[in-house]
C-alpha cells in the first residue's frame, strides 16, 4: 500500500518513526515532510501536500500528524475528495475506515506513545471500508454537498 504522510514539529518524532516502521512493514511510504525538525513550522504546508497526494493517487491512503491532530484533520478535509478522521485508539482508526471510508488518518502525537501511534496506523491501514449501504449513503450525502452544495433532504 502506498501511504502519504505529512506532519509538523509537534509530531516529528512519531512521523520519523512511522516512516521507517511502515516501510519495514512493506508499505511504500511517500514522506511529504517536514524533512527536519523546525519548532516554528506550520502543519498545513506538509499536511495539505500529503492529503492532495492521496486525492490524486487512487488506492493510496494518508496519515497526517500534529500535536493534537485536530488542525491536521481540518486541513486534510479541505482537500476535495478527502475524508480525514482523527483517531486516538486503534478502535477509532478501524471505525473511521470501516464506517466512513476515510482516506486520511490524523494522529495527535502529544496523546500517544510511538507504540500506540504504530497500532493506530496499523489498524487504519489494515481495515477496509465495509461497503454497507447505510455507510455508503452517508458518504454519498457528504460527496454531493462537497461537489455542488446539495443538502440531504430532511426526514
Amino acid at each position: 500500500m502506498r501511504v502519504h504522510i505529512g506532519g509538523d514539529h509537534a509530531a516529528y518524532e512519531l512521523q520519523r518513526d512511522l516512516v521507517s516502521w511502515l516501510a519495514e512493514q512493506g508499505h511504500e511510504v511517500v514522506d511529504h515532510g517536514p524533512e527536519a525538525y523546525d519548532a516554528t513550522d506550520d502543519y498545513p504546508v506538509h499536511v495539505l501536500r500529503a492529503a492532495a497526494a492521496v486525492a490524486a493517487d487512487p488506492g493510496s491512503l494518508g496519515i497526517v500528524l500534529g500535536g493534537s491532530g485536530n488542525g491536521e484533520q481540518m486541513a486534510a478535509n479541505k482537500v476535495p475528495g478527502i475524508r480525514a478522521g482523527l483517531a486516538w485508539s486503534p478502535e477509532l482508526a478501524r471505525l473511521t475506515r470501516e464506517h466512513n471510508d476515510a482516506l486520511v488518518l490524523s494522529i495527535g502525537a502529544r496523546f500517544c506513545s510511538l507504540e500506540e501511534g504504530r497500532a493506530i496506523a496499523q489498524a487504519f491501514l489494515d481495515t477496509p471500508f465495509s461497503g454497507e449501504e447505510r455507510h455508503q449513503r452517508r458518504i454519498d450525502m457528504m460527496t454531493a454537498y462537497e461537489q455542488d452544495g446539495t443538502l440531504p433532504p430532511l426526514p
